[in-house]
């Protein structure tokens, strides 16, 4: 496989969703099927020999890079979605976004204590979100193996944020800093 310029397929949008912050637009990289296949590749490859049985990706952009990442690995896929968006019982997590607040929900039934979880996502920032996923994964008695991400934003410093809690290996394609 060629050798892909994450970077280069990845727009920024500044101003977007408010001023001052600068959205990293990555559906010009999903939208390239090299690009697409060489990030899924990449993570997956990563973490081929982790043991995942599952792989936890969060609403929405977090679906578009970890559902593939656990059809790769042979692990099942579960979504941590916004409130009401589930069916039946589950877990939430309230956590902060780099412009605001939400929360996150996994069914309750989605994982168990035998299951070895990846966190996917396309962009780690602030670290709310995968922090708040981290902790849904701890409520279900699974183990957390790591994090996998596209992007990550190192002038935020999201891995200390999640070395503060957490201390499984943290894998990016890109870093910018």
């Amino acid at each position: 496989m060629a050798i892909i310029d994450y970077e280069k397929l990845v727009v920024d949008i500044p101003d977007y969703p408010e001023p001052g912050v600068i959205f990293k637009d990555i559906t010009p990289l999903i939208a390239d099927k090299q690009g697409f296949a060489a990030v899924v590749d990449d993570i997956a490859g990563h973490f081929m020999n982790a043991g995942i049985t599952k792989v936890v990706g969060a609403e929405a952009r977090g679906f578009l890079v970890g559902a593939p990442v656990a059809y790769r690995l042979d692990a099942g896929f579960v979504p941590a979605r916004k409130p009401g968006k589930l069916p039946r019982a589950v877990y939430s997590a309230n956590y902060a976004l780099e412009y605001g607040t939400d929360v996150l929900e996994i069914h309750k039934d989605a994982l168990t204590p035998e299951d070895r979880v990846l966190i996917v996502d396309d962009l780690v920032a602030t670290a709310g979100t995968a922090v708040a996923t981290a902790k849904l994964i701890e409520r279900t008695g699974a183990t957390l193996v790591g994090f996998g991400f596209l992007l990550e934003l190192a002038f935020l410093k999201p891995r200390e944020i999640i070395g503060k809690e957490f201390d499984q290996e943290i894998y990016t394609l890109v870093q910018v800093d």
